[in-house]
Formats: C-alpha cells, sequence, structure tokens
C-alpha cells in the first residue's frame, strides 16, 4: 500500500506533505482521517483509520496485566493524534510527537507496506547507513524463500 521513500519538509506551522504516491491508496481507500502516533526507532507512525482500527484490535487482545504491555500501549495511544489531510494534503504534528521524533525542517516519508513512517532526515540517514550494510544478515534471519 505505502512504498518508498521521500524528503519533505515541516512548514513553519508544523505541517507536512503527504506524498502524491501516498494519496491515491488513501482516497482508494475511501478514508479520509489519518492517526500519527509514537513509533518505534524514534520515528513517527501514520496510519489510515481502518489499519489504526487493525492495530489497535491486536493491542486489546494483549493482557493488560502484563506491566510491559500497559506501558506500550500507554505510550503508543496516548500519543495518538488524529489528522485530516487539507486540501493541500498536508497534515498537522503537533510538538509533542516532533519532540519525540527529534524531528527538524528536513524530514523522510518512508512507506512501510501498512503504514507510513515520519523520520528526521538526519536520523533517517543514520539508520540507513547502519542498516543497508547488514541488509542480507537480517534478511538471512527473517525471510526463507
Amino acid at each position: 500500500m505505502f512504498y518508498g521513500e521521500y524528503a519533505h519538509s515541516l512548514d513553519k506551522k508544523s505541517r507536512l506533505i503527504i506524498p502524491a504516491r501516498f494519496r491515491k491508496p488513501i482516497k482508494d481507500s475511501g478514508e479520509e482521517k489519518l492517526y500519527l502516533t509514537r513509533g518505534l526507532d524514534e520515528c513517527l507512525f501514520v496510519f489510515t483509520e481502518s489499519e489504526w482500527l487493525v492495530q489497535e484490535s491486536k493491542f486489546k487482545s494483549l493482557s493488560f496485566t502484563k506491566r510491559e504491555v500497559r506501558k506500550f500501549k500507554r505510550l503508543f495511544f496516548s500519543g495518538a493524534f488524529e489528522a485530516m489531510p487539507d486540501k493541500q494534503w498536508r497534515i498537522l504534528v503537533p510538538d509533542y510527537l516532533k519532540d519525540y521524533a527529534k524531528l527538524s525542517k528536513s524530514i523522510m516519508i518512508i512507506g512501510v507496506s501498512n503504514r507510513i513512517e515520519i523520520w528526521d532526515k538526519k536520523k533517517w540517514d543514520e539508520f540507513y547507513k547502519s542498516s543497508k550494510q547488514n541488509y542480507e544478515e537480517i534478511a538471512e534471519g527473517l525471510i526463507e524463500l
């Protein structure tokens, strides 16, 4: 559904433009609402409403009696922000999420199948540089073809 990486920037009002290639799957789904929240590796996750509900359902099935589950759910759901793209397909990134992901003006918008990730450009470049060296090793440990 969402694939590729796109260099963008936050405007003065902390808005970003959803890349044109990501708009079609959102429009095709008939959805308008997006959900931003704290991601992993200091990025932000962005989900369509239907995918958000899928993720929420998965988390509901986890036992709240486990401390780590409670912690994760608190951070994940308390960080959630409902965003409606405007006519130019801009969405607001609230300050608390900007701070969490340490976003500067230059950002990367990454398609990761069922979600979009928002990264600070420098942080993405560091992640990519350190991860690409062991890409094949990661694949070998995870994927059997």
